[in-house]
């Protein structure tokens, strides 16, 4: 039996850990060694302070550059550190009630991973040869390989491994026992999840069990039915893409109602994913900071009001909890979202204050963690919403005006009068 009760429970921090720690761009091997991941340590007391228990930690395997072009799936990347500095890591956060998540890029590899290596040297001899989707020993790519092959999103630096061969699945979970066993992580983050044959998800599922009965898988998903994803064969999670676009368009535009529908639509009575927790965000690895989506910056706090309130499971990417801007269409690209970062430089109490007690609240309401959706009163520039679980219900307000608003509605059976400030929100049990 699977024991993944501690998801409901969590609040996540995700760190993209080749920009937080100030890693060099280029992996140049013995040049760009060091111990780099041990930073994440002193971050501990910090993460505990806003209410923090679980991590999700950017690719931290072997790769050739930004970590999602992977050379070897068996250690830590050399400019991170090495495998006694990880095991400390995980034995820090956990000593700490902190879970530990990796990022598993299992769609592709970079052109530095042994398989792809030798297929250039050897071709057709090549043991590794179906392991490439799509090769063509007889085409050609611009680095003038005589080859062509399948990659991520057209970036030939990112080639496709083929989930139809079973050495490449049985490569990947050996791998990931590794992970289990001499770390003792507690999930993983599949990226690309999308990309990937859906059949390698049920050995993943089905082998993770039996390694650690609590071990969660999350996918990476954009577009469509998540219900594809999250079932009892294959994932417990995906990204909520859906909600996080709904989350920042309903404030910048005064229009609660898309977000509402949203929220109606996923976890209301009969809602699609009714029952199910997923991964909620304002912000990540490779969407600008929700400081710099945000048209009115003090609409930051309704923002993650509704973030710790709405169904599923809250994450902060590391350093938005201070209100730091990052925009990847300033010239810098995705570098510009992940950045080299030290928390103890960084001030921002409203903010922190206000995440650290929705963080609090949320731990101690169960309707939050595991309640339905209810709408109560929507409008353009306020909403509110009720969490129910049995007999008990939260109500949640939020105003994405800078004007005091006030409010007046019913809910079972109980009139309320309130006043929300501006940019305000407010949580009545």
């Amino acid at each position: 039996m699977r024991d993944i009760e501690w998801v409901k429970e969590s609040v996540f921090y995700h760190i993209y850990p080749l920009g937080a720690f100030g890693c060099p761009r280029e992996n140049k091997g013995e040049e760009t060694k060091g111990h780099r991941i041990l930073k994440l340590i002193d971050w501990i007391p910090h993460l505990k302070k806003i209410g923090i228990n679980a991590i999700y930690l950017g690719p931290i395997m072997e790769s050739g550059t930004h970590g999602y072009d992977t050379y070897n799936y068996y250690q830590i990347d050399s400019r991170l550190g090495d495998n006694a500095d990880f095991k400390e890591v995980v034995k820090q956060c956990h000593q700490n009630g902190i879970k530990v998540v990796l990022d598993g890029v299992f769609n592709h590899v970079g052109r530095g991973h042994e398989a792809f290596v030798d297929v250039l040297k050897n071709r057709e001899k090549s043991n590794y040869k179906d392991w490439i989707a799509g090769l063509n020993l007889g085409g050609n790519n611009w680095h003038n390989d005589g080859l062509s092959y399948e990659c991520w999103s057209g970036a030939e630096e990112l080639v496709k491994l083929n989930h139809w061969c079973e050495a490449v699945d049985n490569h990947i979970l050996n791998a990931v026992g590794m992970w289990i066993d001499e770390f003792d992580i507690d999930g993983l983050r599949l990226d690309a999840a999308d990309c990937i044959e859906r059949g390698f998800f049920k050995r993943l599922k089905s082998f993770t069990e039996q390694k650690k009965s609590s071990f969660w898988l999350m996918g990476e998903i954009i577009h469509g039915d998540y219900n594809i994803y999250v079932n009892e064969e294959m994932l417990d999670a995906v990204t909520n893409y859906e909600c996080w676009k709904g989350i920042y368009s309903s404030h910048n535009d005064h229009n609660y109602f898309e977000i509402n529908y949203a929220m109606k639509r996923q976890w209301g009575q009969g809602g699609l994913y009714s029952g199910k927790y997923l991964y909620n965000f304002v912000d990540n690895h490779d969407v600008n900071r929700i400081a710099t989506l945000l048209k009115d910056k003090e609409n930051i706090f309704p923002t993650y009001t509704l973030l710790f309130t709405m169904p599923g499971i809250p994450s902060i990417y590391y350093g938005s909890e201070f209100g730091i801007e990052g925009d990847k269409n300033a010239g810098d690209g995705d570098y510009a979202l992940r950045p080299e970062l030290e928390l103890e430089k960084l001030n921002n109490p409203d903010l922190i204050d206000h995440i650290k007690t929705l963080a609090d609240i949320r731990k101690d309401s169960n309707p939050l963690k595991e309640g339905i959706y209810e709408e109560v009163q929507v409008r353009n520039e306020t909403l509110v919403f009720a969490r129910v679980l049995g007999d008990e219900c939260v109500i949640v307000a939020l105003n994405n005006t800078p004007e005091k608003k006030p409010l007046s509605f019913d809910y079972r059976g109980q009139h309320y009068d309130i006043e929300l400030a501006p940019h305000g929100s407010k949580i009545l049990k």
